[in-house]
């Protein structure tokens, strides 16, 4: 079984993306990494240069700016890095610029890459999600977040990364996956104040159309609020991965929360208290079709 990881990223200085921590994350179960590095304003091809010399490839690539609207350039760009993956690999491992698996999951996902290998109607595995808002210390606890996404595929080109990179279909045609019970870490939602306000102005550059230039002209006239942005969150009780210590060592701004807050319209509170008591979340949009074990 050969497996090659794949990533896309831009300005990962200028928006603070833990990309080293997210391809380190995954590197013991892949042969190889492949990274499409977009045309950067700040060093982020030397950071990924640095990463995993003679194990890493990169893909330099120009962002297409007519697929400003929906998010779809990173899609486009997902797919550079996927099909800059030889075809004698078995197995891809999607991992995003915010993302990081930790070790203690690692031999699971490769034992079951492994023990489906053979099996050619498994075309994807499925990850549960955690995500993390302001601190470390904190994780989204509402609909406003997805519970579950595709995060390992076959190396068959006739997968494409589906809308703005959420997920992956096949000749437009839902994944026929499994589940694996692990969990990826996504750290988007943890940046300085400063920082994150500037990547919300960048990332609606992408999904609104407004210029890259406007957006960072925004970002400079405030900083992002973490104390009243959020729906509901809950207190985090495990560990990070092991390849996170210096990033959240060096944590340096604090975030008021109310662990009892619950700020949603009362559809969505109605929905929110269904899942509390029963586990179940209704009418959830999933962008895969899981298979029987």
């Amino acid at each position: 079984m050969k497996v090659c990881g794949f990533t896309f990223i831009k300005n990962a200085e200028k928006f603070d993306f833990p990309i080293v921590e997210a391809i380190t994350s995954v590197l013991p179960i892949c042969d190889h990494f492949v990274v499409a590095v977009g045309n950067s304003t700040d060093g982020t091809r030397k950071i990924i240069e640095n990463i995993a010399p003679g194990k890493l490839t990169i893909i330099d690539t120009v962002w297409d700016d007519s697929l400003k609207s929906g998010g779809v350039v990173y899609a486009s760009e997902t797919d550079k890095a996927f099909d800059a993956i030889p075809a004698d690999y078995d197995w891809c491992f999607y991992i995003q610029g915010d993302e990081v698996v930790h070790e203690k999951y690692l031999p699971e996902i490769k034992a079951a890459m492994q023990n489906n290998l053979a099996k050619k109607e498994v075309e994807g595995l499925l990850f549960n999600y955690k995500h993390f808002f302001g601190t470390y210390d904190y994780v989204g606890d509402c609909r406003h977040w997805y519970r579950k996404e595709i995060r390992v595929i076959r190396n068959d080109k006739n997968i494409r990364s589906y809308k703005d990179a959420q997920g992956f279909r096949k000749n437009n045609e839902k994944l026929d996956v499994l589940p694996v019970d692990v969990e990826i870490y996504h750290y988007g939602w943890v940046r300085p104040p400063k920082y994150m306000q500037e990547k919300i102005n960048s990332v609606k550059a992408y999904y609104k159309g407004i210029s890259e230039e406007e957006a960072g002209k925004i970002a400079s006239q405030q900083e992002f609020d973490y104390g009243t942005e959020y729906d509901a969150l809950a207190k985090f009780e495990g560990t990070h991965p092991a390849v996170m210590k210096k990033r959240i060592e060096r944590l340096n701004w604090k975030v008021e929360v109310d662990l009892k807050k619950v700020n949603m319209n009362l559809k969505y509170w109605f929905l929110y208290k269904i899942e509390k008591l029963f586990g179940l979340r209704l009418f959830e949009y999933r962008n895969y079709k899981i298979l029987k074990p």
